[in-house]
Parts: C-alpha cells; sequence; structure tokens
C-alpha cells in the first residue's frame, strides 16, 4: 500500500508539473545553501510528497502529507505562520534541532505530527527560499525543512487556518516565514 501511495503521489507530481508547464513555468531558482545539513530544495513546480518514518526510531506508518507551495498566512492574533497549499498551518518543534537538520519525530510522534516531505522542489509565497531546505530520514525519504527545522503537520488541525497544535505539549509550534516558531500562545 505504502508504494502505491509513492506511485500515486509520483504521478499527481509528474501531472502537476505538466499543467503547470502548459501553463507557463516558474522564473523560481534553487538555492544553492541552506541552513545546518538541510539540503537545498528547488523552487518550482513539483509536489513534495509523501509522510514518512522519521530518523532512528520505529516505523511508524504515518498519514500522508503533501503539499507543492509553502504560504506565509496571516492568522488573527498570531501574526506570520507557514501554511501548505492547502492552507494548514505547518508546524516545527522543540526536540528537532536545525543545525545539523535532525527531525527527532519517530513511531507514533509521525503519525500525530506528519512529516512534510520533500522530493524535487516546492514554491514558495512569502516564504525565503534560500531558507528551504531537506534533511534525509533513515527511510530515504528527504523531510523539508526551513531555517533548517524539519516541517509538520499537525493530525488535529481538521481545516485550513486552524492552529490546534499551537504550544503543544510545550515544544510544537506554528512555524514563521523566517524558520523560527511562533510564540504567540494557541
Amino acid at each position: 500500500m505504502f508504494r502505491q501511495r509513492i506511485v500515486l503521489t509520483a504521478a499527481a507530481g509528474l501531472a502537476s508539473t505538466l499543467l503547470l508547464a502548459a501553463c507557463g513555468s516558474s522564473t523560481d531558482t534553487a538555492s544553492d545553501t541552506s541552513p545546518g545539513n538541510a539540503a537545498p530544495v528547488a523552487t518550482a513546480s513539483s509536489d513534495p510528497a509523501t509522510s514518512a518514518p522519521a530518523d532512528g526510531g520505529d516505523s511508524g506508518s504515518g498519514d500522508m502529507a503533501t503539499t507543492t507551495m509553502l504560504m506565509a498566512k496571516e492568522i488573527q492574533g498570531m501574526g506570520s505562520v507557514v501554511t501548505d497549499d492547502k492552507g494548514m498551518t505547518l508546524y516545527r518543534s522543540d526536540m528537532d534541532q536545525a543545525t545539523p537538520s535532525m527531525s527527532m519525530c519517530t513511531g507514533d510522534c509521525a503519525k500525530t505530527w506528519m512529516p512534510v516531505m520533500a522530493q524535487d522542489s516546492v514554491q514558495a509565497m512569502g516564504v525565503e527560499e534560500s531558507l528551504l531546505g531537506s534533511v534525509d530520514r533513515s527511510d530515504g525519504m528527504k523531510q523539508l525543512t526551513l531555517g533548517g527545522w524539519p516541517l509538520y503537520r499537525y493530525m488535529g488541525d481538521t481545516k485550513a487556518g486552524q492552529m490546534n497544535g499551537q504550544a503543544k505539549e510545550k515544544m510544537w509550534y506554528a512555524v514563521t516565514p523566517s524558520g523560527k516558531k511562533s510564540t504567540m500562545a494557541g
């Protein structure tokens, strides 16, 4: 089933690329440097794909977290935070590290906090492209990073603009366009 998801996600990414190419290509370019040890992520018109288990822990099957874009969005009372292409808030964790980039969310954690996986490229609106990168995970997948921090989507957010994960367990925070954590209480 996991391989079917990967194949379907790859097909969706290819279809998105072809559609965007037909409508006109992006003039964004890849970043040559990224914070920490995060590998640069090309910024264009591809689909960062699926969720997968995090580094050094239990596999945990976690649901897919897909996006084609990172966007800065103003949330009333919270300021500017980063969302995916569906408007879902993206988070970072204090248990992770940015330099070098490392995800500590494993097993059951990765089921609740879905890692945002990157493949080839991602578009950015209001987010500094030079801060985008990725970190290799133990399963060979790449997790998207911002300012070196691995990015996640929270299962408790069911609608665009929700921030139910803000300050959860005093370690999960919405990520700002500069890669910092939003310190506003949720």
